[in-house]
């Protein structure tokens, strides 16, 4: 079956569940805090009451991989699972790989993440392209195939992140700002939504970069523990809230493993972000 592109999937997804991403980050703290070990086991029954209670109501799940591949083969194995069975119940999977590289290790990292019939085929992934965005081709051109999508880092709110991401272009533009020109051009006349979308963190202020011509999904971290609130939502992206998507993991998770709490949690969460969004 070929599926919609992500950009309309993404957008219609948002309209039915809410603008809101819940992150899958098995810390050992975290795993540790709901009384789990820090082992396979703990990370899949993590995994699993995640999936379980969230996929049918959020629009999408970010699975961390780092936090998975720890565990090796077998880690790996769970978040093949987490994959699938997060998008049977509903939910879009938006892999938080981060990968970056050139040529042919570029087209593989596009095969395993976004080639339909991987088993860890996503509906989109997360990609650095500080080797510059065309090293990326082989992402974009394999996502666009296969109805799925990559989120670009832009202007990421880690401190080392600016003496790369502000640093001046000859013609004037900041890098960042050619990261964010880029998905646009990529972009360029797709409705509702364009399939590449860039990171934005929420902790960063007034980006005084232009995000309204992106003409994709903003993917929005920082919220909770990491400094942000939805209120910085508007402060960060203007006039171009309409294709936010905030991130949470610990500001949901850490109310686990209780079922019912994480609904609430999430429905809190999608209330706050939906609220600010809104009146943008």
């Amino acid at each position: 079956m070929t599926l919609a592109p992500f950009g309309a999937r993404l957008h219609a997804a948002m309209g039915a569940r809410g603008p809101l991403c819940v992150g899958i980050d098995p810390h050992a703290s975290l795993l540790a805090s709901w009384g789990l070990s820090d082992d396979v086991t703990g990370l899949e029954r993590f995994s699993r009451t995640v999936v379980e209670t969230l996929a049918d109501r959020v629009a999408v799940l970010k699975p961390q991989s780092a936090f998975f591949e720890r565990f090796g083969s077998r880690g790996i194995a769970v978040l093949e699972r987490v994959i699938v069975d997060a998008r049977a119940a509903g939910a879009l999977v938006l892999a938080d790989v981060k990968r970056g590289d050139i040529g042919s290790t570029a087209q593989a990292y596009a095969q395993a993440y976004l080639s339909a019939g991987s088993p860890l085929f996503s509906d989109a992934m997360t990609a650095n392209p500080y080797l510059g965005v065309g090293a990326l081709r082989p992402l974009v051109d394999t996502a666009l195939a296969n109805g799925s999508g990559v989120f670009l880092l832009a202007l990421t709110s880690n401190p080392e992140g600016p003496e790369v991401q502000h640093a001046r272009r000859p013609d004037g533009r900041t890098v960042a700002q050619s990261v964010l020109d880029a998905a646009a051009e990529l972009n360029a006349g797709a409705e509702p939504l364009g399939s590449i979308g860039v990171v934005v963190g929420t902790t960063i202020g007034e980006t005084g970069h232009d995000l309204s011509r992106v003409n994709g999904p903003l993917l929005a971290p920082g919220i909770g523990p990491q400094g942000a609130t939805a209120e910085d939502l508007r402060a960060v992206f203007g006039a171009a809230t309409g294709a936010v998507l905030p991130t949470m993991s610990r500001e949901v998770l850490r109310h686990g493993p209780d079922p019912a709490a994480l609904r609430a949690a999430a429905e809190r969460a999608l209330l706050a972000c939906g609220a600010v969004l809104s009146r943008a």
